[in-house]
């Protein structure tokens, strides 16, 4: 599996009375490949996976696949702090038109290392697919450790690539630096997607890529083409919305700001609310204050 480059974490649209906005989807996955995002990450955490139902899951990735015709490599989440229940997922999954699974490390029961470990071999000896090993911590309540997810790297062979939001730099660059061949590392932060790139990383699963990935797409490729300065300048472009989108959570932030630039929808399930008024104006400034070359 090769993915490099721009992969964004796609938002779950909804209309007011809380169904699936499907039209909405559709714009959004042809807005996307048509921004060059390089691959789309399909029901993650910002795809409100956890207030999905079953049959909705099902639904919005056959969609995704009908909408992309092939054009970009999808990746879907299956994640879960059940690890029995998991495999039993993935061993039932149709796997047709997806490349990859981007599953999070689980949360809630807060794993030894040990646990988060033999999590993945149990994984790795069912899945039909590669697996994104995804460590965020700060959802989870357990950091992957840069030993585990060495040794998960060296040990599992579906196991080829973290995307890594543990906003430790340091743990990024020694994963990068001590991965086995062929083992990927993807930023899981915007705000670290330059510095990640230039220490060795294959890119980034965005989340302001929702909303300006034209934008993110020239920050990736510039970086990646090892031009850091003047990817550095595309970048701050990019980080004076970072706060405002996590500011009351993801993916309030990153709707509201869809809504303010193109009229998407900033519906979100409970128990997620969308943006307050104040973020909204802060967004609204944020967005008049764009340069010409976004």
């Amino acid at each position: 599996m090769e993915l490099k480059g721009l992969g964004v974490a796609m938002v779950t649209p909804f209309k007011v009375d809380l169904s699936i906005d499907f039209k909405a989807l559709e714009k959004l996955t042809n807005d996307l490949i048509e921004g060059g995002v390089d691959f789309l990450v399909v029901l993650g955490t910002t795809g409100e996976a956890p207030t999905l139902s079953s049959e909705e899951k099902e639904n919005v990735l056959n969609k995704v696949l009908e909408f992309n015709s092939n054009r970009v490599p999808v990746v879907y989440g299956m994640g879960g702090n059940n690890t029995a229940a998991l495999c039993e997922e993935l061993k039932k999954f149709k796997t047709k038109g997806v490349s990859a699974f981007l599953s999070a490390s689980p949360s809630y029961n807060k794993p030894t290392q040990e646990g988060i470990y033999r999590h993945y071999v149990a994984l790795g000896e069912v899945s039909p697919l590669p697996i994104i090993l995804y460590n965020v911590p700060g959802r989870t309540g357990s950091n992957v450790e840069a030993d585990t997810c060495i040794r998960i790297a060296n040990d599992v062979d579906k196991v080829v690539a973290v995307k890594e939001a543990s906003g430790d730099l340091d743990q990024i660059i020694e994963i990068i630096n001590r991965a086995p061949v062929g083992f990927d590392v993807y930023s899981g932060d915007d705000s670290v997607t330059v510095p990640v790139i230039e220490a060795g990383g294959k890119g980034v699963i965005s989340v302001l890529g929702n909303a300006l990935p034209e934008l993110c797409s020239q920050i990736v490729n510039t970086a990646l083409s090892e031009s850091f300065k003047e990817a550095n300048v595309l970048d701050l472009e990019a980080q004076r919305f970072l706060p405002l989108l996590f500011r009351e959570g993801n993916p309030a932030g990153i709707k509201c700001m869809q809504n303010i630039l193109t009229d998407f929808s900033d519906v979100v399930r409970l128990p997620l609310v969308s943006a307050s008024s104040e973020l909204r104006e802060d967004m609204i400034l944020a967005v008049s204050e764009m340069s010409e070359m976004v």
